[in-house]
């Protein structure tokens, strides 16, 4: 049912504020006056979406760290959920996420387990995240896995920074050449060839080449500008489909070099993600089913898919993993090693971490070979366009002399 923030007055005076679930907004009222209460303001909580779902704006992912820590805090320091979600929500600056918090106390508040109040909020709460408090809550230790869910979404996100930072320089390099190149060939070029159109000269091949180079810029550098863009929102659109964006999904793992980062940065994913959820003492078959709903590559997550189908049917790990073709060979030798010894949980964390660095380690051995391959190339454009300026130049010296 839908729920409605409130602002209210008692019959001696007192304002409150709080949560009314109603089946629309004259309901929530009536429900109110019949608790002897005056209504002041109301409004919708959050609206609901086709599917059902209430969804409220999403948490960023430091948002959730920082919301994440507290709470592992106060839980470890012995405070009643309760109270701690209603803390956090103090603690909160920004309005969204204090009324997230104060709606999650409410609905526990209902009677609802805390991974239940959480799942309500599919955009601010991931299934890795309710799926390990409902562990957590089962086996009491919620302090605990509330710790673990911090350090790995921590973990995520200076991953994520250390890509970013390391693809802002040839980036900026590269959209920095491009611009240069385009400024000579659209404005600088054209001026200078002029004087030697002008007195009739005969212009070398490379100097015509860059005329024509020059001239495509100033007349469709705009108009392809425009095509570009134009085929990137198409192809957004088209990529909402399912069944494009699987096969889009299988033809990147068949790149050369993207192919395989995106292999290993899913696999790193998924395990980590398996191994946080055995940790919780979630069971290894719906650990792995949600250890396979966080992978963003379509094509990866079917073949998890199908591993779970298998596990499920009572294959071992290793088997259903080497079958699905997902996992590079060392991380399935790791996991097969750790279900013999029984050591499933601390094997999947170390492949993880590995496969982490490798990934890491790759990332930025092509960035160090993409800078000075953009150097390089910037190089040799510039050279090319000296020389076919240069040239007529010296043909008309020679001529001269």
């Amino acid at each position: 049912m839908p729920r409605f923030h409130y602002r209210a007055q008692t019959a001696e005076g007192k304002r409150s504020r709080g949560v009314q679930t109603a089946r629309d907004a004259r309901h929530a009222r009536q429900l109110l006056r019949a608790r002897g209460l005056q209504v002041l303001a109301l409004r919708p909580a959050f609206a609901l979406n086709p599917g059902g779902w209430i969804t409220p704006a999403s948490l960023s992912v430091s948002q959730r760290v920082l919301l994440t820590r507290q709470l592992a805090t106060l839980l470890q320091a012995c405070m009643p959920l309760a109270e701690a979600l209603h803390a956090v929500a103090a603690q909160s600056e920004a309005r969204p996420v204090r009324q997230l918090m104060l709606d999650v106390a409410q609905r526990i508040a209902e009677g609802h387990t805390l991974a239940k109040a959480l799942g309500h909020f599919p955009r601010a709460f991931p299934p890795l995240y309710c799926a390990t408090v409902a562990a957590a809550e089962r086996s009491g230790h919620l302090g605990l896995a509330f710790e673990n869910l911090a350090e790995h979404s921590e973990n995520q996100q200076l991953a994520r920074q250390r890509i970013r930072l390391a693809m802002v320089y040839p980036l900026i390099l590269m959209l920095a050449s491009m611009a240069i190149v385009a400024f000579l060939l659209g404005y600088v070029v054209p001026d200078v060839v002029q004087v030697f159109v002008q007195n009739h000269q005969a212009l070398p091949a490379m100097t015509q080449v860059l005329m024509a180079l020059s001239e495509a810029v100033r007349r469709y550098g705009l108009l392809c500008l425009a095509a570009v863009g134009s085929s990137l929102l198409v192809l957004t659109l088209l990529l909402r489909e399912p069944a494009r964006r699987l096969r889009w999904h299988a033809v990147q793992l068949r790149l050369p070099v993207v192919g395989a980062v995106l292999r290993g940065s899913e696999a790193a994913r998924a395990i980590r993600t398996l191994a946080i959820l055995l940790s919780s003492g979630v069971p290894l078959v719906d650990a792995l089913r949600i250890a396979a709903a966080v992978v963003v590559n379509l094509a990866l997550r079917a073949r998890l898919e199908g591993a779970v189908q298998a596990l499920s049917e009572g294959d071992s790990l290793a088997r259903s993993l080497e079958r699905s073709a997902t996992l590079p060979p060392l991380m399935l030798h790791m996991i097969a090693s750790a279900e013999r010894a029984g050591e499933l949980e601390r094997m999947l964390g170390r492949a993880a971490e590995l496969q982490e660095k490798l990934l890491a380690a790759r990332i930025a051995l092509a960035v160090s070979l993409f800078e000075p391959l953009m150097l390089v190339l910037m190089g040799a454009v510039v050279l090319f366009i000296v020389l076919a300026i240069l040239m007529p130049i010296l043909n008309l010296n020679q001529l001269v002399n």
